[in-house]
């Protein structure tokens, strides 16, 4: 099943072996199996679908950064990073009414985020934010369609400027969208209609 993804190069966490052979890469980062626990814990209160998380999957998964070339490296920690802003920016708009769960969800995470002394201390080179974008991109199919939805309100509110209140504002790009589904739905019925059955003899219309 496809779970959408903050960035369009998924990280590999799904193909990373959680048996034992994966000890290999322990020392990769210091972690505490307590902590890793709880870490899981957290993910599956805000995406209860998530993927598991331990320490032999983080491990393997420091050990494929640490691989990577410096500036790679940081592109996968700083898009991810990027991909969040639109989730506070989301919380803040009053024109945006992201439900009281949803709420919850970001605040979770936003939280987390923003704490120095997680699951993987921030000081530490490279690996520092690991926790942190693992967890955006877990929990991502919890706020996918909120963040597409705000992102296109965004974009009709830029382009178009619409006037009013904020649940007016919110009106009209809802009345706008539907429009485009209600054209998009009469467009393809046109194209499926047959002006005439495609089985008629040949010589129906021949003008003599």
């Amino acid at each position: 099943m496809f779970h959408p993804t903050p960035t369009a190069q998924p990280l590999p966490f799904d193909h990373m072996y959680s048996g034992m052979g994966a000890r290999e890469n322990a020392g990769a980062i210091p972690l505490s199996d307590a902590a890793v626990v709880q870490f899981d814990q957290l993910l599956h209160e805000i995406h209860a679908d998530a993927p598991r998380v331990n320490a032999d999957r983080l491990q393997q998964l420091a050990a494929w950064l640490l691989k990577l070339p410096t500036e790679q490296a940081r592109e996968v920690i700083e898009s991810r990073l990027q991909s969040v802003q639109e989730l506070r920016a989301l919380l803040e708009d009053e024109d945006w009414d992201a439900d009281e769960a949803a709420h919850a969800r970001i605040g979770k995470l936003l939280a987390y985020i923003d704490r120095e002394d997680d699951l993987i201390a921030d000081r530490i080179p490279v690996l520092g934010q690991l926790d942190d974008v693992l967890l955006i991109e877990l929990a991502w199919p919890a706020f996918a369609e909120e963040a597409e939805d705000y992102r296109d309100f965004t974009a009709y509110r830029y382009a178009h400027h619409p006037a009013g209140r904020a649940d007016e504002r919110r009106a009209a790009w809802v009345r706008e969208r539907l429009d485009e589904v209600a054209l998009w739905q009469h467009a393809m019925w046109v194209r499926e209609q047959h002006y005439a059955p495609w089985n008629l003899p040949r010589g129906l219309f021949r003008v003599s």
